[in-house]
């Protein structure tokens, strides 16, 4: 992956800071809905998965939302 720089950030850099925030959208939207679809399932999946480092918060985020579904807090939608 190529790094190329924007206001002294890095490319690298700045798609991190694009991931964690969907991360946070991604969540906030499923605990307004209380619903999660299956694709949100197999991303938050990768994510945990990935070789790529999650912040503290991002992996905190995950666990609430797999937590919200063992509780059956959240419902699977296709």
């Amino acid at each position: 992956m190529g790094c190329f720089r924007f206001s002294g950030v890095t490319g690298m850099q700045a798609q991190k800071n694009i991931d964690e925030a969907s991360i946070n959208d991604v969540v906030e939207r499923i605990f307004t809905s209380r619903k999660i679809t299956r694709a949100d399932q197999r991303r938050f999946m990768a994510a945990l998965m990935s070789k790529d480092a999650l912040t503290a918060e991002e992996h905190e985020q995950i666990d609430r939302v797999f937590d919200g579904l063992r509780r059956r807090v959240l419902r699977v939608v296709d």
